[in-house]
């Protein structure tokens, strides 16, 4: 396995996994995966890697940024997706490490994430990497018709 910046070359892959991720109702409020150009618009180009297994993208990760406002440059929403034949073999604590690694480097000084309480994996990921639940949004906004709550996670930089 080898960790690579994600180019607009691997985003088929990454749609694909993407998908997996919205298929299984406990990854975003997201239903369709955004096109390249919206995509790569809305996130860092520091914080983007994937992990490459034998041939193929298993897993990707990206950094966006929190809010337009100067005040906020240094705050990131993490993503990190798995493909999910892929799970439990430390695909994301391998991209949370180079993820975290490339946020120090690059002046942010807090990683967010909202996570759906459901997905247990991905919270105790972000917990094994010192991330806090800071918060709990009750019915915040609704997927499929259904109201999902989330828990707000954060890390301060070093």
């Amino acid at each position: 396995m080898e960790i690579l910046l994600l180019k607009k070359e691997h985003w088929a892959q990454v749609a694909e996994i993407f998908k997996e991720g919205i298929l299984t109702g406990n990854a975003t409020f997201r239903t369709e995966v955004p096109d390249w150009n919206s995509w790569n618009s809305y996130c860092h180009d520091f914080g983007r890697f994937i992990m490459m297994g034998e041939k193929n993208v298993i897993g990707w990760c990206s950094l966006a940024p929190v809010s337009k406002r100067f005040e906020y440059r240094g705050v990131a929403e993490v993503s990190i997706y798995i493909r999910l034949n892929e799970l439990g073999k430390g695909v994301g604590s391998l991209l949370m490490e180079r993820l975290i690694e490339s946020s120090e480097e690059n002046g942010i000084w807090t990683l967010h994430s909202s996570l759906f309480p459901e997905n247990t994996g991905s919270v105790r990921l972000h917990e094994k990497f010192g991330f806090r639940k800071v918060g709990y949004r009750e019915r915040i906004a609704q997927l499929n018709g259904v109201w999902r709550d989330t828990v707000i996670y954060e890390r301060r930089s070093k």
